[in-house]
Order: C-alpha cells, then sequence, then structure tokens
C-alpha cells in the first residue's frame, strides 16, 4: 500500500507553485507515496496581518496536522516558510514526522556559507527561515551572519499572474545580495521557478529537497 504525505499549504495557487512543479515530479519518481493536499489561504495571510506566528495561527495549523494524521499520514510537509514556528511547536505532538520545507534548504546554507544571504518576496519570511537558519548553525557549532533583503511586492506580482515582473523584481534583488554574502538562501518556494543568469554564489532553492527530506523521515520510520 503506497504511503500517504500529506502537504500543508498556505497559498491558492498551490498547484501551479508548488504541487505540479514539485510535488508533481516527487510522486513520479516515488510511485509508493501518494501526495494530498490540505490549503487555507488564511494561514498566511492572518501571519501577515499580525507580522508574526500567534497562537490562534498555530492551533489551526496543529488541527490540519492532526486531521492528516488521523487520515492515515506517514508523514506531513508544511509548504510556507512563514509559518514555520508552528511547525516546531506540532513536531512533538504527531507520531508521525512532519517538516518545514526549507529546513534542508537552511542546513545547506550554513554548511556552506558563513555571511548568509535571505531573499525574499514576503516580510515574514527572512524571520522565519532565519530562525531555522540559526538554529541549524547552533547545532552544528558554527557562528554565521544572515543578511536579509526583500524583493517588496513581487510575491503579490507573480499572484496577479506576472511571472515575468516577478522575476524581473527578484532578480534585481538577488544579483545585488550575491555581492554581499557567501551563499544565498530563498526564503519561499514561490520563488524556486525564478529564472535568472549565473549567480556569483551558491544559491539554493526551496523544494525538491524538502520533498526528500521527508521521504527519509518517512522511510527511517517504516
Amino acid at each position: 500500500m503506497p504511503k500517504k504525505l500529506y502537504a500543508l499549504n498556505t497559498v491558492n495557487n498551490f498547484m501551479d507553485i508548488i504541487f505540479k512543479p514539485f510535488g508533481v515530479p516527487f510522486a513520479e519518481a516515488n510511485p509508493d507515496i501518494s501526495i494530498y493536499n490540505i490549503m487555507d489561504d488564511s494561514l498566511l495571510k492572518d501571519t501577515l496581518l499580525a507580522g508574526r506566528m500567534t497562537p490562534v495561527i498555530a492551533s489551526r495549523l496543529l488541527a490540519y496536522a492532526k486531521a492528516a494524521e488521523a487520515s492515515g499520514a506517514d508523514g506531513v510537509i508544511v509548504t510556507c516558510t512563514s509559518v514555520n514556528e508552528a511547525t516546531a511547536f506540532i513536531k512533538p505532538l504527531l507520531s508521525i514526522p512532519i517538516l518545514n520545507i526549507e529546513e534542508p534548504v537552511a542546513e545547506e546554507a550554513v554548511r556552506n556559507g558563513v555571511r548568509i544571504g535571505v531573499l525574499a518576496t514576503l516580510p515574514t519570511s527572512p524571520a522565519a527561515i532565519g530562525r531555522t537558519i540559526q538554529r541549524k548553525a547552533k547545532e552544528c557549532g558554527k557562528q554565521v551572519e544572515v543578511i536579509n533583503r526583500v524583493a517588496t511586492g513581487a510575491f503579490d506580482v507573480l499572484c496577479a499572474g506576472d511571472r515575468a515582473k516577478h522575476d524581473e523584481m527578484v532578480n534585481e534583488a538577488l544579483y545585488q545580495l550575491a555581492r554581499e554574502v557567501d551563499v544565498i538562501a530563498f526564503a519561499q518556494i514561490s520563488m524556486s521557478l525564478l529564472k535568472h543568469d549565473t549567480v556569483a554564489v551558491p544559491l539554493y532553492k526551496i523544494g525538491n529537497s524538502g520533498f526528500e527530506q521527508i521521504k527519509a523521515m518517512m522511510d527511517a520510520r517504516g
């Protein structure tokens, strides 16, 4: 029987920016895993409105994770960086693995850089992935500096359907940031399909690595 992986999404265009480009190829490469999606875009909207994760938002995300577990999920992947504090809270409350999708990117950035650039298109994302980066650095006894940059407005442009303008706005920030840091981590999966020229430093994008890591966690559980 195929294992069940539930993806918790917080944007209503998740099919185009998450599931089709990343979930579908992963499922095709892993026919023993079936992916199911849960979407509640109010989770991200409320996080942006509050400017941070709140107990109410965390409780709602926990309810979705518990519902996935009750439905027979073997693992849960949260595809939104901005709510990753809730994922950390939820982990000990589940009997199945749960992963925030940016965690492998944070690990790679810490492994290969000291001055780590974080590029985002949402104001809540840099602090969120920054916490993950600092936690990973602490785990391996390394000191890092995180330099944040936000391409303000680019996320709204993408959601309005203008990917070319989104890419132009993000690239402007990307090339500038690359002159200031050792490595760059994208703070959101919505940026991972960006079309760009060669970047002078290693660039880590959210997506495939998250799916591969939750698969490893599910396999380890047996």
